[in-house]
């Protein structure tokens, strides 16, 4: 238990903005492309780091790729990638960069196939919530067989940087699963909530 009398996910750590960031937006659903988008980029971002070192760039993140606006970034050409490269407001990884430029595409191909990012990544649920009952974060799986099928159908598609733990990761994060553990607050709040759990409201680009 925390000094404000919460107990919180084990992973949370002490950080303000870490555990402002579980506290108001892990694992709440969300159906807003954007903010599916940019949950999608960053969580490829991480690979290899700590999700904390991405919390701290998410500013950057955004404006660098233009408030993550599939529709901008995929008309981002080879003077936007050398300007990304030289950023340090990003990971400055060009596989990384290119695959957001990449999936910013292949976000408006779905479009173009009369799909959308978000009923796409929400079928893998059915529609609604994962409800999980995770005793302790060494509970917690690493990707599912959901995570696996979503990884090979976003590939299908043309995405990349979408393999089954960072499809797992999205899906956590986005509330598609319900993964705070059963002594976190946040799991009661979430799960009585269920499908009628509030929207995250993405931030405007700073």
């Amino acid at each position: 238990m925390e000094a404000d009398g919460r107990v919180r996910c084990a992973w949370c750590a002490s950080d303000p903005l870490y555990r402002a960031y579980h506290d108001l937006e892990w694992g709440v659903p969300s159906r807003d492309e954007r903010h599916l988008f940019e949950m999608l980029t960053l969580e490829g971002a991480q690979a290899g780091l700590s999700w904390l070192t991405i919390l701290r760039k998410r500013d950057g993140y955004r404006r660098a790729f233009a408030g993550f606006e599939p529709e901008r970034i995929a008309r981002f050409d080879h003077n936007d990638l050398e300007r990304l490269l030289r950023d340090p407001g990003i990971v400055r990884n060009r596989l990384k960069i290119e695959s957001t430029i990449n999936n910013a595409r292949a976000v408006l191909a779905l479009r173009e196939q009369g799909l959308d990012l978000s009923g796409l990544l929400w079928d893998f649920v059915d529609g609604g919530p994962r409800e999980n009952a995770w005793p302790s974060l060494d509970r917690v799986p690493a990707s599912t067989r959901d995570s696996d099928r979503m990884s090979r159908e976003l590939k299908r598609l043309g995405f990349k940087f979408v393999g089954t733990t960072i499809c797992y990761a999205l899906m956590q994060a986005v509330g598609l699963v319900n993964d705070h553990t059963l002594d976190c607050f946040r799991y009661r709040e979430l799960a009585s909530a269920g499908k009628d759990a509030p929207p995250i409201q993405p931030r405007e680009p700073g």
